[in-house]
């Protein structure tokens, strides 16, 4: 799976850094399930590439993720959140850890535990319009870090859980809520996966078919 460049304009400072800020691939059905893919192209021989490489990208992928709202996000930025993209890299491989291997790690479940109290201590109950809803206490560098852990637990305690799939591209692997019709969803993504896939199953195909050996001979 691959990240994609955005429509959005470039300053000259992302040009003088010698950047262009790139968009997240938002294809799982749940924010959970989107920062897992965060690590591209985990299970590629020649290694993954990490698309969580600062606090920024991680309040952007918040932003992009409908999870922080912009003026959140407006008033983090500058902020130095190097312990919440720590947190948020140990959420990451905690619900990766669940959903990769057959039985969730004791070790796993205790992260998930700690991160998940960490962000209820975060909230405060409050009475709005006419009922009680749970609110964040205030700006905080570890917003971004709360409202994913919240997410997970969301995920990881409904039924959802039963549902999540794992891109049938090897090298990909991408997770994605399977609510499709009759759950058969094979791919992250039919237009990238899915048809490199068939690509290549059809090229060797073609290689192992004596009649092409000697159309092409």
């Amino acid at each position: 799976m691959v990240t994609i460049f955005t429509g959005a304009s470039v300053t000259c400072q992302d040009v003088l850094e010698g950047y262009v800020k790139k968009a997240f691939q938002l294809i799982a059905g749940h924010p959970a399930l989107d920062l897992v893919n965060t690590l591209d192209w985990r299970f590629r021989k020649a290694g993954p590439e990490e698309l969580l490489a600062s606090y920024g990208d991680l309040l952007r992928f918040a932003g992009q993720s409908g999870l922080l709202k912009p003026g959140q996000i407006r008033q983090l930025q500058g902020t130095a959140g190097v312990w919440a993209l720590k947190g948020c890299i140990e959420l990451r491989e905690s619900i990766a850890e669940i959903f990769y291997g057959r039985t969730p790690p004791a070790a796993a479940l205790k992260t998930l535990e700690r991160l998940i109290q960490a962000a209820r201590n975060g909230q405060q109950l409050r009475w709005r319009e006419r009922r009680l809803t749970w609110t964040w206490k205030g700006i905080d560098a570890n917003l971004p870090l709360w409202a994913l852990a919240m997410s997970a637990s969301d995920l990881l305690s409904s039924g959802d859980v039963h549902r999540v799939r794992a891109c049938d591209n090897p090298e990909c692997r991408w997770l994605f809520l399977d609510t499709s019709k009759n759950h058969t969803r094979r791919w992250c993504d039919m237009k990238l996966c899915g048809n490199r896939m068939k690509a290549r199953r059809f090229k060797a195909l073609r290689k192992a078919s004596p009649i092409d050996g000697l159309a092409e001979a």
